[in-house]
């Protein structure tokens, strides 16, 4: 439970608190922590209060009632502030010696000097004063409010008056209102009934749209048999039928050039009452856009039916060589026996392109065979070339420099006879491998001859490596193997049947020779010094997966 001075004080440190509500359980416990605080706060500043300084528990309630009446007294002195007729009785309770007296009954009385007493008469001087000036601040204070509660009473006549007006226009607003709905409505009807008689216009239009692709459609058909028809007709019914067609073209072109002075004439007498039809074509169009908007398509179609058509050109072409329509069929068979030899034309031409393209085909595929043969025969050669290029460079550069040693080697050691007896051996193996590669032959061929007789062989026989089949290829390559590992095994045992029959003479004559007595000290070989034992510093080698984990957790 709290005190009475805490919850006092609890109150004082909460302006505007009631304190006749109860408090929540939060409340509660927050003002509980802070009376703790605070009584810890005083004990601490008690300790650390020295012997003189330190104040009994009687001090100490004193202490705590001259709070009590300073508190009192600042709300006294705040009563004093509100208006009212209980100013002035307080004021004089406050002046009546009993009252001083109640207040000054509990204080312990010291004796003072006259310094300290003319200080305390100062203090309530400039007390009394202070009081005397703030309450006529407050008396100015009340004038003021009172002036300023006469101009709100009179701004809120104004705001009746401008709510009253704002009412009035509110009530001519929704007359204008209704009123511009109804005409908005009237509008909207006769939009409608445009609207829809522009929708059953642009219906009929289309319809008509419609008719006339069909016929068009039809025209063009029917023109197409025509042309076909005039196609297969022969050509001197063709000529005469364009011959008279010429003829009817010069009379129109005359009445042509007569109707147009007519008519120029005509448009000139007219002149005047065009100009004032076209005015008011262009007030009416002025008066009624959206039909103007509606009717667009339609001149498009005009602008468009205008330009000639091809159905148009076709009749021209055909009305240029006759103005009533003949054809040189009267008998539908004609037609039929035409028809049966054109399709038989057509059936041979068709047999004989398939035929073609059949023959193009091998061909194309001849042609690529013998284009992928031959790209793939240049790479070969293209390296083999390469090859031989740096074979014989580097042969070259060998022979060089065999010369250069066997110049040195055989500087003033072999004589002319030694080399010429080298050389006809030399000949004589290579005929013996020319004879075996190329086979006898009746003309007499140098060394060098015979050696390029035996390259150019040898190019051709590896050419011909690759013509061969890979199956009789491999089946002689494991022959060749197989005859020189034989080869190879019967070499073996002849070395060593040689190295034993040479140990085995050895052996004999060792047998055979005297025996010689050895005299003195057997001679002994040199000791080695001690070898030294390395200290050997031990390597933790790291396992793989530990030098990853590193790298990656670690870098």
């Amino acid at each position: 439970m709290l005190s009475p001075t805490s919850r006092h004080n609890v109150y004082k440190q909460m302006p505007g608190a009631n304190p006749f509500k109860v408090l929540d359980n939060s409340d509660i416990f927050l003002i509980r922590n802070k009376e703790k605080e605070r009584r810890k706060l005083e004990l601490q500043s008690q300790l650390s209060l020295r012997v003189h300084e330190k104040v009994t528990y009687a001090g100490r309630m004193k202490a705590k009632q001259g709070d009590l009446l300073r508190e009192l007294r600042e709300g006294l002195e705040e009563d004093t502030a509100q208006p009212g007729g209980e100013e002035s009785s307080l004021a004089q309770q406050q002046n009546t010696p009993a009252w001083r007296v109640a207040m000054i009954k509990d204080r312990n009385i010291d004796k003072e000097s006259m310094n300290e007493f003319i200080t305390k008469k100062r203090e309530m001087f400039l007390l009394e004063y202070s009081l005397a000036v703030k309450r006529g601040e407050i008396e100015q204070l009340e004038k003021m409010a009172t002036g300023q509660e006469r101009k709100l009473m009179r701004a809120e006549r104004f705001l009746e008056d401008d709510a009253i007006m704002f009412d009035e226009f509110l009530k001519e607003n929704d007359k204008n209102s209704v009123e511009a709905i109804k005409v908005a409505e009237l509008e909207t009807k006769v939009k409608l009934e445009k609207v829809t008689e522009i929708k059953r216009l642009t219906t009929r239009m289309v319809t008509i749209k419609s008719d006339i692709s069909k016929f068009e459609d039809i025209i063009k058909e029917y023109t197409m048999y025509k042309e076909f028809l005039f196609k297969l007709s022969p050509p001197e019914w063709q000529e005469a039928q364009r011959a008279k067609g010429k003829t009817p073209k010069a009379n129109s072109t005359t009445k042509s050039a007569t109707k147009d002075k007519s008519k120029e004439k005509d448009k000139d007498e007219r002149a005047t009452p065009k100009r004032g039809v076209e005015s008011r074509a262009s007030f009416a169009s002025r008066e009624l856009p959206p039909l103007r908007d509606a009717r667009a398509p339609s001149r498009q179609s005009i602008v468009q039916s205008d330009k000639p058509s091809p159905v148009a050109e076709l009749e021209t072409d055909s009305s240029e060589y006759e103005e009533h329509p003949e054809l040189y069929f009267t008998d539908p068979r004609q037609l039929l026996e035409l028809l049966s030899e054109l399709e038989e034309q057509n059936l041979s031409l068709i047999q004989n392109s398939r035929e073609t393209e059949e023959a193009l085909e091998v061909f194309s595929k001849v042609m690529d065979h013998t284009r992928k043969k031959m790209e793939l025969e240049t790479v070969q050669l293209t390296q083999q070339i390469d090859i031989m290029t740096h074979t014989i460079q580097r042969e070259r550069d060998r022979a060089t420099e065999l010369e250069l040693r066997a110049r040195l080697f055989n500087f003033g050691k072999y004589k002319s006879a030694d080399q010429e007896f080298m050389l006809d051996s030399l000949g004589a193996k290579v005929e013996e491998v020319y004879r075996s590669c190329v086979g006898d032959t009746e003309a007499n061929l140098s060394t060098l001859q015979m050696l390029t007789v035996i390259e150019s062989r040898l190019g051709e026989l590896l050419e011909n490596v690759e013509m061969i089949p890979k199956e009789r290829l491999l089946m002689a390559e494991r022959t060749k193997e197989k005859e020189r590992r034989l080869r190879l095994r019967d070499e073996k045992m002849h070395q060593a049947k040689q190295h034993q029959e040479e140990r085995l003479k050895r052996a004999l004559e060792r047998a055979q020779a005297d025996i010689k007595k050895t005299t003195g000290k057997k001679l002994m070989a040199r000791s080695q010094p001690p070898a030294g034992k390395l200290k050997t510093s031990q390597v933790y080698d790291i396992s793989d997966k530990e030098k990853e984990e590193q790298l990656y957790f670690f870098t």
